[in-house]
């Protein structure tokens, strides 16, 4: 809303964050990194297809350590938790 305000009535960005309590941080932010966050679930999804009893902690040093990624293990294990890899390893684990 605040951007509409700013391109449509030509008004300065610190008196729209100001008017809409928004930090100009907040306003300028945009999200990155869509595309490598594809890759990790794509290696994950692979990881669990062909090793169906390892869990996020095997995947993730898996990852880090034969595959020599550098990514951050919360980030690594929030889109394991989107795929809902973390409910099937468990579901396979009990049978």
């Amino acid at each position: 809303m605040a951007k509409e305000v700013v391109s449509r009535r030509g008004i300065p960005i610190r008196l729209v964050c100001d008017i809409f309590q928004v930090s100009e941080t907040c306003y300028r932010y945009v999200p990155q990194g869509s595309t490598e966050n594809e890759v990790i679930a794509d290696w994950l999804m692979q990881l669990t297809d062909n090793h169906c009893n390892w869990g996020f902690g095997l995947c993730f040093l898996y990852l880090r350590n034969v595959k020599g990624f550098a990514w951050n293990h919360k980030r690594v294990y929030r889109i394991y938790r989107e795929l809902e890899l973390l409910s099937l390893n468990k579901v396979m684990s009990h049978i």
